[in-house]
């Protein structure tokens, strides 16, 4: 058994001075994964992963350095590849990755899959994966990336607020760096998970997108039946590798016969199987336009002859009690703010008690325009050098630019707080619009859903701000929070695109 890299959390202080290691929450052939804290981030939760392999030599830093930058790299360009923040060695010399701590399901507990979730979970892996094998670009020069491991056990699904379950692809890197560092022979050293690798990389090949391809293949059956595409006699090595040379998979008909699989489908996966690299598909445009035409056909658009003010009209569609939007549609646009384009948070009375609600004027016909947009929220929190919350708002229209509306919150302002404990309290927070345009009056209310652990950071966030002492810094800690929301802009348009619109949510 490997032992721990620490005896226990709190007999090693801090991580890189950084990172309060809390427990072990995974293990498995490429190392452990503990819950941790990031303190200089106002204590929000990561995940930290310690590879097997130690690292003695300096070419092994470099090696490990190199695929961990190009990891953290390809990580903020695709929403559906687990974010990467830090890496470092410890002083016993076992590299670490710093990773976005998610709570969800490995799909490996999620199959076989009805064909619907089939397909909208297949899509999202395919564009993370696309995403790699187009590269990324490092000093001019355009590095693909292969993942080496796609398996069940490497796809993450997690509660999302759009479209209900969200991919995230692990461990982007890690298995070429142990491929790296391995200097026993295949059978002894090598680091892929036997019954998803393609032959070529059993043979020790240098491998490209193709590879992967054949994994996913042997993945989207597993999705699919629940088995394997081959039932060797044993699990080791040379028995995966006949089975992979020389083998043809059974046929899913055969696997599991009361499945009904679309014939395109059927051929899709069978062709990723292909022995030879060169007769499977290209590469993962070529899946996705399958996977995709199969949602279409599955799932038709909604009818355009739906009256938009009329659903807009409805209770269900705004997420809002009848009583609430009665209230924001009475409203006046405040004394004290200009007749101009802007945004900001604000107190509401209800009936129902108080609630934090966004006041926006906008010139009426992107009001309209905006009416059937896919809402999204996203916060962040930074406690130094001055405690100061961004608060983020985007409504989407595929046809349209994303409308972005940020709020820059002091957390010392005691006005503010009130703002985000109420924020804190409620599933939802309305939008409220006004017309640019004389009589500027309230003229629609959408609204936008908090998830449940967004809830609970704002509330641990608010209990520490109260606790710090004053600060004179806040424009500093704004232009860090500046630069932090360019960068999470092309991520969260990612997400945003890379998914189906959702117009008839009303918890979005």
């Amino acid at each position: 058994m490997n032992q721990s890299p620490f005896t226990s959390p709190s007999s090693t202080g801090l991580l890189a001075n950084r990172y309060q290691l809390q427990q072990l929450i995974g293990s498995g052939g490429m190392g452990e994964v503990f819950l941790a804290s990031d303190v200089l981030l106002g204590g929000i939760p990561v995940a930290i992963k310690f590879l097997t392999q130690t690292v003695v030599d300096t070419k092994m830093q470099e090696d490990f350095a190199r695929e961990a930058l190009m990891s953290a790299a390809l990580s903020q360009r695709s929403v559906h590849i687990v974010r990467a923040y830090d890496y470092g060695v410890n002083e016993k010399g076992k590299p670490y990755y710093v990773m976005e701590y998610l709570s969800g399901k490995s799909l490996k507990d999620l199959i076989p899959l009805p064909l619907p979730m089939f397909l909208t979970l297949c899509r999202q892996i395919c564009l993370g994966l696309q995403c790699a094998h187009q590269g990324i670009n490092i000093d001019g020069k355009i590095y693909p990336l292969v993942h080496r491991d796609i398996k069940p056990a490497n796809i993450l699904v997690i509660p999302d607020p759009i479209l209900g379950q969200l991919v995230k692809i692990l461990d982007f890197g890690i298995a070429r760096f142990l491929n790296y560092t391995s200097t026993a022979s295949i059978s002894k050293g090598f680091n892929g998970t036997l019954p998803y690798c393609s032959p070529e990389q059993l043979d020790g090949e240098k491998l490209d997108s193709r590879s992967d391809i054949y994994s996913l293949g042997v993945m989207m059956f597993e999705m699919l039946t629940g088995k394997k595409p081959w039932e060797p006699e044993t699990d080791y090595f040379g028995a995966w590798y006949k089975a992979h040379h020389f083998e043809e998979p059974r046929a899913i008909a055969n696997v599991k016969p009361t499945l009904k699989l679309p014939q395109k489908l059927n051929n899709l996966i069978m062709a990723c199987l292909a022995k030879k690299a060169s007769d499977r598909p290209e590469n993962i445009a070529q899946i996705l336009q399958v996977i995709n035409s199969l949602e279409q056909s599955t799932y038709p658009s909604l009818p355009a002859i739906l009256d938009p003010s009329s659903i807009l009209s409805h209770p269900l569609y705004s997420g809002l009690s009848i009583t609430v939007e009665q209230s924001c549609q009475q409203l006046l646009w405040p004394e004290n703010k200009p007749i101009q384009e802007i945004v900001f948070p604000q107190l509401l009375d209800t009936a129902q008690g108080c609630m934090t609600a966004l006041w926006l004027m906008l010139p009426n016909q992107e009001i309209k325009n905006y009416a059937l947009s896919t809402r999204y929220n996203q916060f962040i929190f930074m406690i130094s050098p001055h405690p100061m919350l961004l608060w983020v708002t985007v409504l989407y229209n595929r046809q349209l630019a994303p409308k972005w509306l940020p709020c820059y919150l002091d957390m010392q302002n005691l006005q503010n707080l009130r703002l985000v404990s109420f924020l804190a309290e409620n599933e939802r927070y309305p939008l409220i619009f006004f017309s640019l345009e004389a009589p500027h009056s309230c003229t629609n209310v959408l609204t936008s859903h908090i998830e449940p652990t967004q809830r609970q950071m704002l509330k641990t966030w608010v209990q520490q701000s109260h606790s710090l002492p004053p600060t004179s810094q806040l424009q500093l800690s704004k232009q860090l929070l500046k630069q932090q929301y360019k960068q999470m802009q092309s991520r969260i348009l990612q997400h945003l695109e890379s998914e189906p619109q959702v117009v008839l949510s009303g918890s979005i």
